[in-house]
């Protein structure tokens, strides 16, 4: 058990990990429509939810390469997308968008670009063109920096399947600015 390097010094479990990750998922993500295609693979339970051990980017790449080999090789019904949580490294925001880069070069030494596609979240995201504090930033944060597995088949279907794909970044922002801080942090309040 480590200490929460992000949010304190209560003791930190795998399991404290996945539920507030589940907690973001639901409230945010599912609950603000972030994402319009993240309500059914959580109701099918198809989301795989992994908290890394790793303390340096060497052990997080091993984990991530382990991670996209197990969901290439997983039927879609059982394991639809992996959210990676890594709690104990890349807790800085440029660290982590540094990452990126070495995590699209493991996808592709796997040789599985096309076949699957890392996202980005993080507790301090914050796109190039915003202010740190500006509500759009939101649309990515997570409680923990993680790397969020998709197949590329999927985000496909559900693109096809959506009428308007392309505007739900713009009405994200949207929507968290009409939120603002105020209701962001009262999701959160029990």
């Amino acid at each position: 058990m480590s200490h929460d390097p992000l949010h304190g010094d209560e003791p930190l479990t795998d399991d404290a990990v996945i539920a507030a990750t589940r907690e973001w998922l639901e409230k945010a993500v599912i609950g603000l429509n972030l994402c319009p295609f993240a309500k059914a693979v959580h109701a099918k339970r198809q989301i795989r939810y992994v908290v890394s051990q790793a303390t340096d980017e060497e052990g997080l790449l091993e984990d991530l390469l382990h991670e996209l080999q197990l969901l290439a090789a997983a039927d879609a019904a059982d394991i639809e997308t992996t959210l990676l949580v890594h709690p104990f490294v890349l807790g800085d925001f440029l660290d982590y968008n540094d990452f990126l880069d070495i995590a699209d070069a493991a996808v592709e030494e796997l040789s599985l670009e096309g076949v699957l596609q890392v996202a980005s979240f993080h507790p301090r995201y914050q796109f190039a063109d915003a202010d740190p504090d500006d509500m759009g930033n939101f649309s990515n944060r997570a409680p923990y920096p993680t790397l969020h597995l998709l197949r590329e088949d999927s985000v496909d279907k559900a693109v096809a399947a959506f009428p308007e794909a392309d505007r739900i970044y713009e009405a994200n922002i949207e929507a968290l600015r009409k939120l603002g801080p105020e209701g962001w942090k009262a999701l959160w309040r029990k």
